[in-house]
């Protein structure tokens, strides 16, 4: 398994960083080699990527989500990966993104990729891209401030890590997936997919 941590300061404030983040429909605007994602359910994504010219389909689920604090996934099938996304705010207009992808290295491609850096570059690529889409921007497309606690893992009875703890895999027993970060073996996560009905969603043209 490979693990890849990246931040980015973004200027805005924490509520509008973490609103965007959530817009998972919004990723491809601004991850390379996602072409599009579609809501499923409030914590389940589908994803289409396409990335050294391979396209994968796969679902990512939601593990765990507290408002302007983390988002949490894991795919639930194809490629492995899971990762979490936090928000810290660093004062009233300024926020700081850290992602951490755990991703598991299929074909000979993405491991050569791995261990010459070409999937960290591409994560660092996909959160600088989130800085200046949310800076342009200056406010959220949308936002989804639904909660999703985590589940308790085998032997932590009915205690769950307490939100905006330190960033750590979620689901670490589970099958990993997305970066959605987002972003994927190819993107970031980052990522990250989660929750929000439509009605909060920020349509892609």
């Amino acid at each position: 398994m490979t693990t890849i941590e990246k931040s980015v300061d973004v200027e805005v404030p924490v509520s509008t960083a973490y609103n965007q983040w959530t817009q998972f429909e919004s990723f491809p605007r601004f991850m390379e080699g996602v072409e599009n994602i579609t809501q499923v359910s409030d914590t389940r994504t589908h994803w289409v990527t396409s990335i050294g010219g391979v396209k994968r389909e796969f679902d990512a689920e939601i593990t765990e989500q507290h408002p302007d604090e983390r988002v949490a996934w894991h795919t639930v099938e194809g490629p492995q990966q899971a990762g979490v996304v936090t928000f810290h705010r660093l004062n009233d207009r300024q926020t700081r993104v850290h992602l951490q992808m755990d991703y598991e290295p299929e074909t000979l491609t993405e491991k050569a990729g791995a261990a010459l850096g070409i999937v960290e570059h591409r994560v660092n690529g996909d959160l600088k891209r989130f800085k200046e889409f949310i800076e342009n921007a200056g406010s959220e497309t949308g936002s989804w401030r639904g909660d999703v606690p985590r589940e308790p893992q085998a032997g932590e009875g009915g205690h769950r890590m307490p939100p905006g703890g330190a960033a750590t895999t979620p689901n670490p027993g589970a099958t990993p997936g997305v970066a959605g970060p987002g972003v994927t073996p190819g993107l970031a996560g980052p990522g990250t997919g989660g929750p929000g009905g439509a009605t909060h969603r920020d349509p892609l043209s």
